[in-house]
């Protein structure tokens, strides 16, 4: 199987286009197609002299992943459900900000991306890992899941476009951002899909700094977040890095005994280890941390987890994101009622502590990581029996 050339860095593009004795330039033109017309197929690279063309398909893949499946939610959430060149299936999810949860204008968007085709860490109220962890995911299959999103925006605006023309119709502000061909559909990227990232380290770098190059993704760095559920190790390796990345915990309990009820991690870095990973990582970066904490019934939504989750965000600087249970089905754990959300939330207000309560995005879809590609591979296994 050819290396797809969306796990290059421009460098190691620029000194295989010098080996073959092109222009230096040629790498931009190349980029070009790639990350601002993000173009699918090597016919597409117009400026390009066929034989170049030539070498560049007999030597790289420039493989896109395959739409499977897609679920739209009432609040203009996106699943989408790709298939990889083995058949495995992985997600990303687009959501779409909205001024009631973060004040921020309706036409950004963030998209979630997974690393890992499942999981191995094994959280017990996550679809993820469920049928276990199969394989890490390449640069170009956590790249591409950008890129192909932005390619189906780009499908979607010219639509849009088009019905904006309708003088009965105003113009759509996500069709308009989308005329110029150097604005994106995805403002930031979360890396909180399906897998745990930071165990798949170098793959993922490598894209992260493809996502982030002016000559690639053209994301900042502070627009991009890495989500761990707790290795202390390699968060202490990502505090070495030098991009501006930022780094979320999927906490979900602020005691070990909490934790370890939902979380295995825990049992081999425990609270103590990964306070410590954060304490460096924050003396390395100096920046905030975000705590994500679902809010499960009857594990961790009663109020005497205020006090200890507070005690942990206030050391280490930490917004905490609350966040109601999805249910999967086949799982025992439930949401709590909004009320007791809310009056979780009210508490860890009053002790000082910055703190969002996730309104509803996609509750009406597959919404839980992992919970499409789990039922889409299990509909397959029942049909081919």
């Amino acid at each position: 199987m050819l290396p797809n050339i969306k796990s290059l860095t421009r460098e190691e593009l620029a000194a295989q286009l010098e080996a073959w004795g092109e222009k230096a330039y040629r790498a931009k033109q190349v980029l070009d197609w790639l990350y601002v017309h993000s173009v699918a197929s090597w016919d597409e690279m117009t400026n390009l002299a066929k034989p170049l063309r030539e070498k560049l398909a007999a030597t790289f893949s420039l493989q896109s992943l395959e739409l499977v499946r897609m679920q739209g939610a009432r609040d203009t959430t996106q699943k989408f459900l790709w298939r990889l060149a083995d058949h495995s299936l992985i997600e990303s999810v687009l959501i779409p900000a909205s001024p009631s949860f973060d004040g921020e204008t309706s036409d950004r968007h963030t998209l979630c991306v997974s690393t890992q085709v499942g999981c191995a860490y094994g959280c017990k109220f996550c679809a993820s890992g469920l049928d276990g962890w199969k394989r890490n995911l390449l640069p170009f299959e956590i790249v591409e899941q950008v890129m192909a999103v932005e390619r189906w925006g780009g499908e979607q605006a010219k639509v849009l476009s088009l019905e904006s023309q309708v003088p009965s119709q105003p113009p759509d502000a996500a069709a308009a951002k989308l005329q110029n061909p150097y604005s994106r559909l995805i403002d930031n990227v979360v890396i909180m899909g399906m897998g745990e990232p930071l165990a798949n380290y170098e793959n993922l770098l490598q894209a992260l700094r493809i996502l982030n190059a002016g000559w690639g993704g053209r994301l900042g760095a502070r627009k991009i977040t890495v989500s761990t559920s707790g290795l202390a190790p390699q968060i202490r390796r990502f505090a070495d890095e030098p991009e501006q990345f930022r780094l979320a915990v999927s906490l979900h309990g602020a005691t070990d005994e909490v934790r370890q009820k939902i979380m295995p991690v825990n049992r081999k870095f425990p609270l103590r280890e990964l306070t410590a990973a954060l304490d460096y990582y924050q003396a390395k970066k100096g920046k905030m941390l975000l705590f994500e904490y679902i809010l499960i019934a009857g594990v961790n939504d009663a109020l005497d987890q205020v006090r200890p989750l507070a005690a942990l965000a206030g050391k280490l600087y930490a917004k905490v994101n609350l966040i109601p249970y999805n249910a999967v089905e086949g799982l025992p754990w439930a949401r709590p009622d909004d009320a007791t959300c809310e009056a979780f939330l009210v508490a860890l207000r009053k002790q000082k502590i910055v703190c969002t309560l996730r309104r509803e995005k996609g509750h009406d879809i597959d919404a839980a990581c992992g919970q499409l590609r789990l039922k889409t591979e299990r509909e397959l296994q029942s049909a081919v029996r």
